[in-house]
């Protein structure tokens, strides 16, 4: 009982009061509480809404994409070889979440950055004769510094999962003559199936919500929904319109879960 009071009162009676701003209507400075679909309207009918929508799904499923290449080596390496150093590297993946958000992005600035340290190494090696500005301010940065930056939230979920792997499952597929990728393709890949799952939702769903990155890092033509929603509660002073694109992206990312949970994929997380 007492946590599902704590969470009632300090989780799901805010959320509930945020996003039913979302059905008001706005006049000017004024939030006017009428039951209307007028924002839903609105971005669905505004193509530069539409647009951005569809540029942060996008974006989010590259980045978990390319997390999930990256991570599920490192996890394996981590969970089945690295007994002896499995601590110091454990350590070395978390190090960057002691950090601030704001500094690891802007590490990020500063190695893409016209002067920074990719560009030096690049004229260095004399494939470039000047900076370039090719690197900086544009989609392809923001997708690096948001893979950097959620890539721990990837590794974990899948360690866990490796290391509840049996053993004996896999030298029993090798004692039947399957080679090391029909083992992984048959055995390996199923049974973390739950745990790369947990690490994509856990990375989409952040890189959705992600609005700093596209701000310090990100093209003028690039922002994410986080950054409209953020202006409409902040500049524009547009609460039911923010609410309406936030309640859009939850809707989204409950019916992922749905989905997900339907065809059994959630049962192990």
């Amino acid at each position: 009982m007492p946590p599902s009071l704590w969470m009632l009162g300090f989780y799901f009676i805010p959320i509930v009061v945020l996003l039913s701003y979302a059905f008001m209507q706005h006049e000017y400075v004024q939030i006017i509480p009428k039951f209307t679909w007028e924002n839903f309207i609105q971005i669905i009918s505004n193509p530069g809404y539409r647009n951005t929508l569809f540029r942060t799904i996008y974006i989010a499923t590259i980045v978990t994409v390319i997390n999930a290449l990256l991570a599920f080596p490192v996890a394996y390496y981590l969970a089945l070889y690295a007994e002896k150093y499995k601590q110091l590297l454990t350590l070395l993946i978390l190090l960057p979440l002691w950090s601030s958000y704001l500094v690891r992005v802007f590490a990020w600035r500063i190695i893409l950055g016209y002067n920074g340290v990719l560009n030096s190494f690049l004229i260095s090696l004399g494939i470039f004769t000047e900076p370039s500005s090719l690197f900086l301010y544009n989609q392809f940065s923001m997708v690096v510094t948001l893979c950097y930056v959620w890539l721990p939230f990837m590794i974990l979920p899948l360690v866990t999962a490796l290391e509840r792997l049996p053993r004996n499952l896999l030298e029993a597929s090798a004692d039947l003559g399957a080679n090391p990728w029909d083992t992984f393709r048959k055995v390996t890949f199923p049974l973390v199936l739950p745990g790369l799952l947990a690490g994509g939702v856990s990375v989409f769903s952040l890189t959705v919500g992600d609005y700093i990155t596209a701000s310090l890092v990100g093209g003028a033509g690039d922002i994410l929904v986080g950054n409209i929603v953020a202006s409409q509660f902040g500049v524009a002073d547009n609460w039911p319109l923010g609410a309406a694109f936030a309640l859009i992206i939850l809707l989204m990312l409950f019916g992922l879960m749905t989905i997900l949970s339907r065809q059994g994929l959630l049962e192990n997380l």
